[in-house]
């Protein structure tokens, strides 16, 4: 476990968890089709994506030709270490 996918845990589960409070304390509905349903979905997204490495979004922008971030060496960040 990367700390990267430990922080996208933490991020996805804090959303989540904010808008079951939220829920539960009467404050908003979720049982009507409102703009929180964003909410929950990139909130599950940041939560899949920390286990599973899977990002929808990093897709799109690759196919899109944005480059991934590279460490010191010039290296991909996803690749094995060079220094």
């Amino acid at each position: 476990m990367t700390v990267n996918r430990m922080v996208s845990i933490m991020a996805g589960f804090m959303v989540l968890l904010s808008l079951v409070l939220a829920q539960i304390t009467g404050q908003i509905d979720l049982f009507h089709p409102t703009w929180l349903w964003l909410t929950a979905f990139v909130g599950l997204n940041l939560f899949q994506m920390g286990f599973t490495g899977f990002c929808p979004a990093a897709k799109v922008f690759k196919a899109m030709g944005l480059k991934e971030a590279t460490n010191a060496c010039g290296t991909s960040s996803s690749g094995k270490g060079c220094c």
